[in-house]
Order: structure tokens, then C-alpha cells, then sequence
């Protein structure tokens, strides 16, 4: 990024939440000192299992203030991007695995004044990504294979993040680098020394005594961890 300390970000996945009452927790999370808020849409095909809509994200839109980080599990995101971006969305998130329908997602995205955000799946070699990191904002590295909260964290996705973090100080570009999968207080902080900047958290976070306590305990984890921060330096990217 333009500097070697970027702001780290903490995403409460709604996934998690209790889901007989989503304005509530959405509340809940505004209230947690949370930075954005993390919505996991599935369509039943693109992954095995559906979350909900864009009624649910109208819902609640007025409820809190928090950035509405939307993440389409989407096999056909193009007839639903408009909902969404109505609904009120603040970044609409696709995946690479799209192939050849990217190019012209990212632009619509981008033509609805919305953020645009790709994701990568853990058996996706990471060069797929690279032909669009110059027109995206940000890129969300998957530490499971999406479909159901409160999977197991994946330990070789990390050097995904490492050579994203690389691409981002060579070009001097200032896409985020996200975290979604198996997102603790000790993943964060492996992918925090990664290069990873904006970590979304589901079980961790909403299934916490105190989801303002377990908020503010991860932030000061991924902050001691980052890159450039208290001495902590990356292998192989001259950090």
C-alpha cells in the first residue's frame, strides 16, 4: 500500500449472528466498535447453502452506520447488483472464480458507485487475480471454502495473502487485503504478519460473551501483528 501501516479493519459476519433477529444484532454490532459489517449472500448453487437477500440488507440499513461490506457467494451476481446496491450496500464483493464474467461485473459495480471487492477461493492459485488488482478496492482472500460459518481456518491460504500484500507495495496500489474463514484472535493474528489488513469474523465475534469486548481484543491483536508495527517484519515480500 501507499504506506506500510494501513488501518486495520474489524468485520463482523451477520452470518453469524442470531438470526430470528438481524436488526438487533445488527444494532449490536454498530454498537461494538466494529468497523464494517459483513454480509454473506448464497444462492444455493454457487455454494451449498442459501443466507438471505436484499430485503434483509434494506431491513436493516437504517439501523447502523456501519460500512455494509456485501460478499455475493453468486453463481449470476449481475441480476442481483442493482438490488443490492439500492438495498444499501457499500461494496459489493465477487468472486474470480467468475472467469470471463469479471471484467464486466467489476464494472457495473463500479457504474452503480459502489466499492469493488474480489474474492478468492482456497483451491484458486492466487494469479488469477492479478489482471484486475489495479481496478478493485478490495480483495478478499477466503481461509475456508465458503458456503457455512464456523469452518476450520486453512493455514496455507496465508501465502496468498503474503504475495497479495507483495503485488500491493510493488505497484504501489491500496486495495484492502480481507480475511473471511476461521477468523480468531490467533488466525487474525497469523494473517494480520501475513499482510492482511480487514478481518471478517463470524463465530468468534457474534459468538462471544461480549461482542464489544471480543471487537476491541481482536483489534489490538491484528494492530501488534501487522507488518511495521512494534518491529514485526514479512518473509518474502521486502517487507
Amino acid at each position: 500500500m501507499n504506506s506500510n501501516v494501513a488501518e486495520m479493519m474489524i468485520a463482523p459476519s451477520l452470518l453469524a449472528c442470531n438470526q430470528s433477529c438481524f436488526g438487533e444484532e445488527a444494532e449490536r454490532a454498530g454498537r461494538s466498535g466494529a468497523d464494517w459489517l459483513h454480509l454473506d449472500i448464497m444462492d444455493g448453487h454457487f455454494v451449498p447453502n442459501i443466507s438471505f437477500g436484499p430485503q434483509v440488507v434494506k431491513a436493516i440499513r437504517p439501523l447502523t452506520k456501519l460500512f455494509f461490506d456485501v460478499h455475493l457467494m453468486c453463481s449470476k451476481p449481475e441480476i442481483l447488483l442493482e438490488s443490492f446496491a439500492k438495498a444499501g450496500a457499500d461494496e459489493m464483493i465477487i468472486h474470480v472464480e467468475l472467469s470471463e464474467q469479471v471484467p464486466s461485473l467489476i464494472h457495473k459495480i463500479k457504474s452503480l458507485g459502489k466499492k469493488v471487492g474480489l474474492a478468492i477461493n482456497p483451491p484458486t492459485a492466487i494469479a488469477a487475480v492479478q489482471p484486475f488488482l489495479e481496478q478493485i478496492d478490495l480483495l478478499l482472500v477466503m481461509t475456508v471454502n465458503p458456503g457455512f460459518g464456523g469452518q476450520e481456518f486453512i493455514p496455507k491460504c496465508l501465502p496468498k495473502i503474503q504475495q497479495a500484500q507483495g503485488w500491493r507495495r510493488e505497484k504501489n496500489l491500496s486495495y484492502r487485503i480481507s480475511v473471511d474463514g476461521g477468523i480468531n484472535d490467533q488466525t487474525a493474528a497469523e494473517c494480520a504478519r501475513s499482510g492482511a489488513d480487514t478481518f471478517v469474523a463470524g463465530t468468534s465475534l457474534f459468538g462471544a460473551r461480549s461482542l464489544e469486548a471480543a471487537v476491541k481484543k481482536m483489534r489490538e491483536i491484528v494492530n501488534e501483528n501487522q507488518p511495521g508495527a512494534g518491529g514485526l517484519e514479512m518473509e518474502g515480500t521486502g517487507a
